[in-house]
């Protein structure tokens, strides 16, 4: 490994102090500067006695050579503005999900980073836990076989946002995840979602999100602020095996379960004229992997560092970032059109279809 690479942190409101930490731990990075408008907060961030440089100006923090990178945790409104002008100045980019406020602009960024040579990264934080790790490659190496269905429940009390609905909130974390371990990305046909205010706060407060998936399967997303019972779960069914994954459970976050139904097509001498359905139900082992607890957020500082290393893209790269925000969109617009399944856009630039 070459040198540490200089990182500042912009923004030190919720997300800051945790992305501070992690770098400020990693090998791989050194920690240089916090940068956030309100001075006195990026001081408490910071600590006392510390090296670390306490900036107010962006542009200050652009045009300082020991900076190599720079991680952005503001508004989602902010986060184009600001990558575009870190990547004007040469600097790499990890952004706070969702990656911006359109997926116009999140192709905008996409774009600007591949035309300056450099990484632009996504904080899907649970693509980074040991246990979202595991899922994609037991369903890379096809230990479920064909995905059939994946029904998704992300529920709590929480607090109702003043500026976005539940999905917003809620469902970045599931379609993050979905599109990390599904073979291709996330990128459904179309979307259908249902949502209810009964609060009366003016926005979703429960939704459902539904989507088709290739081989004829589906995938459906529960969120909701009002639930007294916190629920972190995932059902991934396949034609051999079914994933369980509870991420509360620390002593079973995940079981690959080897029950399910069998269906065979029992053919007769006249097969076209008469066929007969046998149905079976399939009762076998489960099996409860032992991982590795570890902060997820220790595991993107490092891949980012490694994304600009080998200069490669990074496991939740800007793409990613677009593919969810795209439908996150079509969530919205499902909604507005009373569950109308909509397709959500496939931005691309350029003649070659970069972005696909």
């Amino acid at each position: 490994m070459g040198r540490p690479y200089g990182i500042a942190v912009v923004g030190a409101g919720y997300w800051g102090p945790n992305l501070v930490r992690n770098f400020r731990a990693s090998p791989e990075w050194d920690l240089v500067a916090v940068c956030d408008l309100d001075e006195a907060r990026a001081r408490k961030v910071v600590g006392p006695r510390s090296m670390v440089d306490v900036e107010t100006s962006l542009e200050t923090v652009l045009a300082r050579d020991d900076i190599d990178a720079v991680a952005i945790a503001t508004p989602a409104k902010t986060h184009a503005p600001l990558a575009l002008m870190a990547f004007a100045a040469g600097k790499h980019v990890v952004v706070e999900k969702p990656i911006a406020q359109t997926s116009v602009e999140a192709a905008e960024m996409v774009q600007a980073a591949d035309e300056a040579g450099l990484t632009l990264m996504v904080d899907h934080t649970y693509c980074y836990t040991p246990a979202v790790q595991y899922i994609h490659e037991t369903i890379s190496r096809g230990v479920l076989g064909h995905i059939l269905y994946v029904d998704s429940i992300r529920i709590n009390l929480g607090l109702i946002q003043p500026d976005i609905d539940v999905f917003w909130d809620l469902a970045p974390h599931d379609l993050s995840i979905l599109d990390y371990i599904l073979p291709g990305g996330l990128v459904p046909a179309e979307v259908s979602a249902t949502g209810a205010d009964p609060l009366h706060a003016g926005k979703v407060c429960v939704g459902y999100a539904t989507m088709p998936l290739a081989n004829g399967g589906t995938a459906h997303v529960n969120v909701n602020w009002m639930s007294p019972t916190k629920i972190r779960q995932m059902v991934i069914g396949g034609s051999h095996r079914t994933l369980v994954w509870d991420d509360l459970n620390p002593q079973q976050r995940v079981a690959i379960h080897d029950r399910g139904i069998d269906l065979a097509i029992q053919g007769t001498s006249d097969a076209d004229q008469r066929r007969a359905a046998a149905i079976s139900y399939r009762l076998g082992d489960i099996t409860v992997p032992a991982l590795q607890e570890k902060e997820a957020l220790s595991s993107m500082v490092t891949e980012f560092a490694a994304a600009i290393r080998e200069q490669r893209r990074s496991r939740t790269d800007g793409r990613a970032g677009l593919r969810v925000l795209s439908v996150l969109e079509a969530i919205s617009a499902s909604l507005a059109a009373h569950g109308k399944p909509v397709s959500p856009e496939q931005l691309q630039f350029a003649l070659d279809g970069s972005l696909t």
